[in-house]
């Protein structure tokens, strides 16, 4: 396996630059997931450490060799793209078994045969081995695209949404199939997903790409509980953080947060806590961003001390949670609730912010200021790296 570089790559078609000034380093054995919107140049990055797309500058590198000049085939690395591209007239057998029968990689048949079934038992398809691409489902094509990866022993492996088509069910089983995989096989793995799940539970690290620019890199909580930005913070949790524009007041040794809600301003001490406190008062801000995730906004439908009144806009149950979403002025206020509700829409529902879990944002630049509890994830983080 490899560790794969790629810095300062830049990748435009026509007037549209889809990578700007790249750079990331993936460790040998490291499970490395590139997270962001459609459109953000995360395929892109996959064709060029692939040899599929030529970047105009930076430079690739596998191991610290230099790979700009080097065509895919010699490049050694298996990439499992987003629409398959399985050899129509092949069965399912004989396309997974292409890469080994191939000049540069031959490989025994007996060989063959025993990686195929070991990969077709896998990904639980040991009765379409026989079959056509035109005979297969969707989801049953992508299996087959992720197998014909799995019987390589490739410096990389390059896995562009390669779950994207699966059933809910197989989906949720292939993520821990994947990690232990890869595990196992003591490989290196670039990982394309614009799926926030997937991201956080298969990810050693994450990169957040945006526009073709590197936005944050780090693990899944640091990103999770420390977002370097809005964007970020919004990108990364289902539901989506609650953000609202506070103005902000000073009493003796603290703040307090005043903020808008159905025509009338609400003011509210913050929690003492003498790192935001400095960080805030050093910044001499006047208004800040304040973010709080879904799971710490507390709900009643009864009046309480404490709480302000808001109105119920919708009432999603997905599964093991649910969602309520409450309209206060011009916020809507996305917070978690159990199943079971019997919940009216345009209903009054009384809510209360878990201040204490808040993180702040600069209301102009948009970038991460500081959140309480901050140096438990500063250790947390630390703990990680020295693993």
């Amino acid at each position: 396996m490899a560790r794969i570089q790629l810095e300062n790559v830049r990748k435009a078609f026509g007037k549209v630059q889809a990578l700007d000034g790249i750079s990331i380093d993936v460790k040998d054995k490291e499970f490395f997931v590139l997270f962001g919107p459609a459109g953000a140049g995360k395929t892109t990055i996959l064709n060029c450490i692939a040899g599929i797309a030529m970047p105009e500058e930076g430079l690739i590198k596998f191991d610290g060799e230099i790979k700009n000049l080097i065509d895919p085939a010699h490049r050694n690395v298996a990439m499992v793209f987003e629409n398959y591209a399985l050899y129509p007239q092949m069965t399912v057998y004989d396309n997974m078994a292409s890469a080994l029968r191939s000049k540069l990689y031959k490989t025994p048949e007996d060989e063959i045969r025993e990686r195929i079934m070991w990969a077709a038992k896998t990904m639980k398809m040991e009765n379409l081995l026989e079959r056509l691409p035109s005979q297969l489902s969707n989801g049953q094509k992508q299996r087959v695209a992720m197998g014909r990866a799995l019987v390589r022993t490739p410096n990389v492996f390059l896995m562009d949404e390669p779950l994207a088509h699966l059933d809910a069910k197989l989906r949720n089983s292939m993520r821990t199939e994947l990690k232990e995989m890869q595990a196992n096989l003591g490989s290196t793995c670039i990982y394309v997903t614009h799926d926030f799940m997937e991201a956080m539970a298969l990810g050693d690290r994450i990169a957040i790409i945006n526009e073709g620019k590197i936005v944050q890199i780090g693990t899944g909580d640091e990103i999770y509980y420390m977002p370097c930005n809005e964007f970020t913070a919004q990108l990364m949790g289902d539901p989506q953080i609650n953000i609202f524009d506070a103005r902000i007041g000073e009493v003796a040794g603290g703040f307090t947060a005043t903020f808008p809600v159905n025509g009338e301003e609400i003011t509210v001490s913050l929690p003492e806590d003498g790192r935001v406190y400095s960080t805030i008062k050093e910044k001499g801000l006047e208004h800040v961003d304040i973010g709080i995730r879904p799971q710490n906004v507390k709900y009643s439908f009864e009046a309480k001390e404490g709480y302000f009144k808001a109105t119920v806009y919708s009432y999603e149950s997905i599964g093991n949670k649910s969602v309520i979403v409450a309209e206060c002025g011009d916020y809507q206020l996305r917070m978690i609730a159990p199943n079971g509700l019997s919940v009216a829409i345009d209903s009054d529902v009384y809510i209360r912010f878990e201040l204490d879990r808040s993180i702040f944002f600069d209301s102009v630049t948009k970038e991460y200021i500081v959140r309480y509890d901050e140096q438990t994830f500063i250790d947390l983080a630390k703990s990680e790296e020295e693993k």
